[in-house]
């Protein structure tokens, strides 16, 4: 019973957010696995460089042909720069951390991986399968400047779920976190 109060409790957050009220004034981006298609939103309003980052990627074709590397259940679910072949692509220089834009780490949210360095972010990103607060900025504590959310999956949740869900293992950047069937990232292009 308390997991279902939580999940409504979840879902009217979402719907009462400016990212989900903006959602049909946003840019969508689909992104197509192997595994099923998953429709983002992004704002741009709240988190202009970092969605102008990412549709760069994008525009670029990035994304296409990569992985998703990294699945830690209950937490989220990573991609970005690693090919098939399992070598790094490259990447532009880093951007400004927008974390403190009003948007936070809830499920179904998408937010910029980074390394420690606050303004580290690349190409790496993350979709969240529950509430993560602690992934929020946190002021007052030293090196808690959280991560840049900067969309929202509004489409294929349940494919989102469904990877977030296979046997994990496999080789990659984080040993153990790769799916042992690798998830392939066919394309990633903005939706007219």
């Amino acid at each position: 019973m308390r997991a279902s109060a939580i999940l409504l409790a979840t879902l009217a957050l979402f719907a009462a957010s400016p990212l989900c009220a903006q959602t049909s004034g946003t840019p969508q981006v689909l992104i197509q696995t192997s595994m099923g298609d998953i429709t983002l939103a992004l704002d741009h309003d709240r988190a202009p460089e970092t969605v102008d980052n990412f549709l760069r990627y994008v525009n670029e074709g990035h994304y296409d042909g990569t992985l998703i590397y990294r699945i830690a259940p209950g937490f989220v679910i990573q991609m970005g720069s690693y090919g098939a072949d399992g070598t790094m692509r490259p990447v532009h220089d880093p951007i400004r951390l927008e974390a403190g834009n009003g948007l936070k780490n809830l499920r179904g949210t998408v937010a910029m991986a980074r390394g420690n360095a606050t303004n580290s972010a690349t190409a790496e990103f993350f979709i969240e399968l529950a509430n993560l607060p602690q992934l929020d900025p946190q002021p007052g504590e030293f090196d808690r400047a959280g991560y840049a959310v900067f969309g929202q999956v509004v489409s294929g949740m349940d494919v989102v779920d469904k990877i977030a869900a296979v046997p994990r293992g496999g080789p990659g950047p984080m040993p153990g976190a790769a799916p042992i069937t690798p998830i392939v990232i066919e394309s990633v292009k903005l939706l007219p």
